[in-house]
Parts: structure tokens; C-alpha cells; sequence
């Protein structure tokens, strides 16, 4: 395997930190099993960094690795598994495979989109729309992928009007991931995030809470950023004719109806997420966990009598890719939190950071680490452990220090290979769609737009709404 010079760059500092933690005699107060899990931690990141392995199977190699050299137990490890937040993805996936086999989304664009009268129109209702998504589809690569065929039917109906069709072709990724922090279950980073945050700080962040304070940034978010696609894509003169999306448009691009009467079917499904959904926001009130909310549903959406889907169709759509990396990085979050690691590193916070000095550093580096770890999930495993211990060391409270990582972190537009979504859109055979050089002019103004965003939200916001910036 060839490297390149960065890789190479990375390898060498990484082979150099490690070789420094071998000597005893160098860093005083770090513990044995500390300099273990630093250097595991650095050989890690340096291979999501710099080679082309598969990011799970690093994850289970630095797992395995933990275990072997006893830093962490073969139950901590495998026990991981087990955790609730793993449960909840699952059932999630269950969830979001039978409301894909109804074609209720279908149905939601035509409703919304066929509404639009003009381009500004047509932008904010496509926006609201994939807002929406979060909450029936969790990971941004599966509500990609639903969002797909609503795209190419309105390429389809703007046909002439290319610079309208590589506006959207950039909306639908951008508003995918910006909108994932309105949930808990919208990435596997925000599974991450929660768990860190428990075993790190004792900090139990559920899904009200998190709806609480993410959802309202996602909203902004998410139609800053179709303000700022918008602008930047298309002219005036783009911008001042009207729209018109028909049902019919949409429907060629669908093999369920979306419109007529309802079946029987969408009735259930769509009766089904909503009980969930309600659920899921009053928890408070039933003190259901909603890992069990999730199980239940999903035992319903699969059931003979009243589901719309096979369990073991609905199970081949589960990452369980993704779930075993989950896995085995908080694993490596317990590593780090338990033998000291991550305190010792973050033990030089300076004494005078101010709380918005250091939120406006993990901010910035947060929005700004997609240039170097690509997978969304990586990025909170390297973070969010080290932002957590570093908030503890400043006085910062360290769920709203752990909270604006990861809703930073969401930002990842600058280029096609930086996220699935921008991927996935970036390549569509037979329908103009952005270049590189779309993606960089875009990410040149939405980049410090949503970072000031997400200052905003955690230094006027939350503290509004119970999470204050001070411990």
C-alpha cells in the first residue's frame, strides 16, 4: 500500500508520538495503561487519517487492542454492544424500512413541493421536507437515498432550467446533513456523542433532550443553508420565474402512488411513526426509554398482522457496519476515560480560556475536521472524549462543549467525498449536478455561517432552554 505524503507525514509523527510513550521516564503522571491508550488512540486516528481501511475494522482492531494489553475488559468491550443507543439505531433502521416500503415519502413531497409557486418557494418547502426526514430515516445515507428519486423527478420538471436542477442537486445533501442534529437518532456520531458523555461525565442526554436543543438549530440551519445554496448557484433572472411540480411529475419517479386515497398499509405506517414519535418526545411523562419505545415499534412494523414489512427485509437495511464501529469506539471512549488519558491531555487548557473562547475552538476545529477524518462517526470517537475532559478542565458545561462538536461536526460540504449525501448527489447519470467548484464557493460562505450558528445556539440558546454554558 502506497502512502501519500500526508499519510506518510501522519504515520511518522503518529510512529514518533508512540515511541516517546514508551519511555517511561518521559511525561510524568501518565500511567501505564494511559500511554497504552494514547498511543492505540493515535495509531487509529493516524489510519482513519491516512489509509484507505475500512474505518470499522480499525475500530475493532484498537478494541481488541484495549483488550489484549488489559486497558479495558473483554466484557466492557463486547458489553458495548448491548448498549441501548445501539438498540435504538436498530429498531430505528426496522422503522425507517417500513415506512420506505409505504411510499408515505413520496406522498410528503408531492404534498409540500407540488405547494411552490416560485424558486424561493420551491427551496424552503424542499427544505422543511428533508427536515422532516430526520425523524422517520436515521443516518444521512439512508435519507439520501430516499431523497434521490424526489430529486431526479424535479430535474425532470426543470428540465430547462439547469442552473434550478444543480441548485437542488447541492440543497438536498446540504439540508440532509445539517438537519441530522434535530434528532438523536439522525447520525451515528450524535449515538456516540450521548455515550461519551455518560461514561465521561455522567451526563445522561435522552431523546426529548436532544430534540429540545437540536431540533430548533437544524430548522436554522438548514434554511440559512437553502438561503445560501440558493445565492450562491443561481442568478436573479434564475430566481424570478415561476414553478410548478406536479403531482404527476413526481409520480413517474415513484412506484407507489402519491396521490388518491390511502391503503391500508400507509394508514398503519403512518399511524405507527407518529405513536413512536410522541412517544419518543414524552418520554418525561411515561419514563419509557426510547430504545424500548423503538423496540416496540419495530416488533410492530414487522409483525404478520399489522406490520408492512418482513423482519429480515427490514434487518439487511441495518449498518450493522456502522453499529460495530459504534461499538467498538465507545470502547475506546471508556479506554480513554477510565485510565486517564483523556484528562492528562487535555490538562493544558490555559487557566484564563474564557467559556466562548473554548467553545469558539471546538467549534472551529469541529467544523473544520471533515478536511481530515471523512467519516461523520471518526470525527465524534477523536472529539468528543477529548472536548468533553477538556470542558470538565475549563469549567464548561461539558454537554453543551459536546453538543456544539457534534452539531459542527455535521458540517462536511467542501468536498464530494466528504460526506455519502454530497457523494451520492454529485454523480447522477443523465442530470446536471454541482462540480467541485460549486462545492468550494458553497463552502466558503455556509462554513462560518453555521459555525457562528452553532456559537450562537450554545452561548444564547440552550442555556434558554437548560443547558448553560458553565458547569
Amino acid at each position: 500500500m502506497t502512502l501519500n505524503p500526508r499519510s506518510a507525514a501522519a504515520l511518522c509523527v503518529t510512529l514518533s508520538l508512540c515511541a516517546l510513550l514508551a519511555v517511561p521516564g518521559n511525561f510524568p503522571g501518565l500511567g501505564g495503561d494511559a500511554r497504552l491508550t494514547l498511543a492505540v488512540f493515535a495509531l487509529a486516528t493516524c489510519a482513519w487519517i491516512g489509509t484507505p481501511i475500512d474505518d470499522t475494522y480499525i475500530a475493532l482492531g484498537a478494541g481488541l487492542a484495549l483488550t489484549v494489553t488489559g486497558v479495558i475488559s473483554s466484557d466492557t468491550l463486547f458489553g458495548t454492544l448491548g448498549d441501548s443507543t445501539v438498540w435504538l439505531l436498530i429498531c430505528a433502521f426496522v422503522l425507517a424500512a417500513a415506512v420506505s416500503r409505504t411510499g408515505l415519502a413520496g406522498r410528503a413531497a408531492a404534498f409540500l413541493v407540488g405547494g411552490a409557486r416560485t424558486v424561493r418557494q420551491l427551496t424552503h418547502l424542499t427544505t422543511a421536507a428533508l427536515v422532516v426526514t430526520a425523524f422517520a430515516v436515521p443516518a444521512t445515507s439512508g435519507r439520501a437515498a430516499l431523497a434521490l428519486p424526489v430529486f431526479l423527478a424535479l430535474a425532470k420538471a426543470l428540465a430547462d432550467r439547469k442552473r434550478l436542477v444543480v441548485m437542488l442537486a447541492l440543497l438536498f445533501p446540504t439540508v440532509i446533513l445539517l438537519s441530522a442534529v434535530a434528532t438523536l437518532i439522525g447520525a451515528g456520531a450524535h449515538l456516540i456523542t450521548v455515550s461519551v458523555l455518560w461514561e465521561a461525565a455522567g451526563e445522561r442526554v435522552g431523546f426529548t433532550e436532544w430534540l429540545l436543543l437540536g431540533l430548533p438549530l437544524a430548522v436554522a440551519s438548514s434554511h440559512l443553508a437553502a438561503e445560501a445554496v440558493l445565492l450562491t448557484t443561481t442568478r436573479r433572472a434564475d430566481r424570478e420565474g415561476g414553478v410548478h411540480i406536479t403531482a404527476e411529475e413526481i409520480q413517474r419517479h415513484s412506484d407507489r402512488p402519491v396521490t388518491g386515497p390511502w391503503t391500508q398499509a400507509e394508514k398503519r405506517c403512518a399511524l405507527l411513526l407518529a405513536t413512536v414519535v410522541a412517544l419518543w418526545c414524552s418520554e418525561p411523562l411515561h419514563q419509557v426509554s426510547p430504545a424500548m419505545v423503538a423496540l416496540i415499534g419495530a416488533v410492530v412494523a414487522a409483525s404478520p398482522a399489522l406490520g408492512t414489512v418482513r423482519l429480515k427485509d427490514a434487518l439487511k437495511t441495518v449498518p450493522w457496519s456502522l453499529l460495530l464501529f459504534m461499538a467498538a469506539t465507545m470502547a475506546m471512549g471508556v479506554a480513554l476515560a477510565e485510565s486517564g488519558a483523556a484528562k492528562w491531555l487535555v490538562g493544558g487548557v490555559p487557566a484564563g480560556v474564557t467559556p466562548v473562547m473554548f467553545l469558539t475552538v471546538v467549534i472551529v476545529v469541529s467544523t473544520a475536521a471533515h478536511l481530515v477524518l471523512q467519516s461523520r462517526s471518526a470525527r465524534s470517537s477523536v472529539l468528543v472524549p477529548l472536548v468533553v475532559a477538556a470542558a470538565v478542565g475549563a469549567g464548561v458545561n461539558p454537554v453543551a462543549a459536546a453538543l456544539a462538536s457534534t452539531a459542527a461536526a455535521g458540517f462536511c460540504h467542501t468536498l464530494p467525498a466528504s460526506a455519502k449525501p454530497v457523494t451520492l448527489f454529485a454523480d447522477v447519470p443523465g442530470t446536471p449536478t454541482y462540480t467541485p467548484r460549486d462545492l468550494l464557493r458553497l463552502s466558503a460562505v455556509l462554513a462560518p455561517l453555521t459555525a457562528a450558528l452553532v456559537l450562537l445556539f450554545a452561548v444564547a440558546v440552550w442555556p434558554l432552554l437548560g443547558v448553560p454554558v458553565t458547569r
